[in-house]
């Protein structure tokens, strides 16, 4: 079980949101770089960028920022990043600047074709983001929700060659309200590609919740506000989460 810490950039800062509110924000530091490092020192094995002024934007915004991450770290561990990613060119010019992972969330769902076209074009590297209220699919920084069942957007991804999918519940983000298990179990069940759990990590309870459900493909979590809060202590979560899938 993968542990990943969120970085969220606005403004080139450190923050976090509540429910993807842009008014409801916490600012946790001033330098992503220096995050960055704290993440690599606490024993993370790879970072979760999140672009949220580019989400909004449909364009990167804190691309300074993500460039520093990289410099910082990225030779030791990968980093993704999600936010804004909507065209060919951006994501080939992150790749190219070290990113190991592009996220594609609202640009997926809107445009099927342009995310079959990264699969073809960057497969290997791509992700997609899937956030969900009450199994429904949201887009342009959760501000719409869709009609799209999350299971059925999945699959259709999945077909087209994606890496991973990072399911997010967006009722639970930033809350501190515990991980939706029983929702995220639902989507790893059918589809044979890993899934990612995200959205309102509340302690340790919840990764060894998730520890249990791992053989059923879940195969990591995103770490907000918990391990921000000190509600979770990340170096003894993915220290217990080793022990309890046998490689501690």
């Amino acid at each position: 079980m993968l542990l990943i810490p969120a970085i969220d950039l606005k403004d080139g800062k450190c923050v976090r949101l509540e429910q993807g509110n842009m008014k409801a924000v916490t600012h946790f530091g001033d330098s992503p770089a220096a995050m960055a490092r704290r993440w690599l020192d606490a024993g993370a094995r790879r970072l979760h960028l999140v672009d949220l002024n580019g989400a909004f934007a449909g364009r990167p915004v804190n691309e300074a920022a993500v460039k520093a991450v990289v410099r910082e770290v990225g030779d030791r561990i990968p980093v993704q990043l999600g936010g804004g990613l909507r065209d060919l060119d951006t994501i080939e010019r992150f790749l190219d600047d070290g990113l190991a992972y592009v996220i594609i969330g609202t640009a997926a769902v809107k445009n099927p074709g342009f995310m079959k076209d990264a699969c073809s074009a960057f497969g290997g590297h791509v992700i997609v983001g899937l956030d969900a209220k009450d199994g429904k699919v949201a887009t342009d920084g959760w501000s719409k929700l869709t009609g799209h069942e999350v299971i059925d957007l999945a699959k259709k991804f999945e077909d087209y060659g994606v890496d991973a999918v990072i399911y997010t519940d967006i009722g639970r983000d930033g809350m501190l309200t515990g991980i939706n298990v029983e929702a995220t179990v639902k989507l790893a069940q059918a589809l044979t590609i890993p899934v990612f759990a995200s959205g309102g990590l509340s302690g340790m309870a919840d990764i060894e919740a998730l520890c249990a459900r791992e053989d059923e493909g879940i195969r990591g979590v995103i770490c907000g506000r918990a391990i921000y809060s000190g509600a979770l202590d990340f170096a003894a979560a993915q220290k217990r989460a080793d022990e309890l899938n046998g490689e501690g």
